[in-house]
């Protein structure tokens, strides 16, 4: 499983370490991911995603998950992301016809 956000996707960062004595080594900064539910109010239900901490509180920020993935961009999303995306914008359309 790769280190990136499948909503941000807000990956690995590298930099370095330095020492006092001003040495540098190449060091890795992972965000940090957290496995969550985030619950659709459109489809009535949970959907699993490995989101980072920073994502977590932006969707909360936009009003939840359906608002942030019609907002968000595709390249940002991930593959399950986007299916889920897709059926947001199925239902969206089926309302509007209704």
């Amino acid at each position: 499983m790769s280190r990136i956000c499948e909503l941000t996707g807000k990956g690995r960062q590298v930099g370095n370490n330095v020492s006092h004595a001003n040495n540098k080594t190449k060091r890795v900064f992972l965000p940090n991911l957290q496995n969550v539910t985030l619950l659709s109010e459109k489809l009535g239900r949970g959907f699993k995603f490995r989101v980072s901490t920073h994502g977590l509180r932006s969707v909360e920020h936009n009003g939840g998950l359906d608002n942030w993935l019609l907002k968000t961009k595709d390249e940002k999303l991930s593959a399950n992301a986007l299916k889920v995306k897709r059926e947001l914008k199925k239902a969206n359309k089926a309302a509007e016809a209704a």
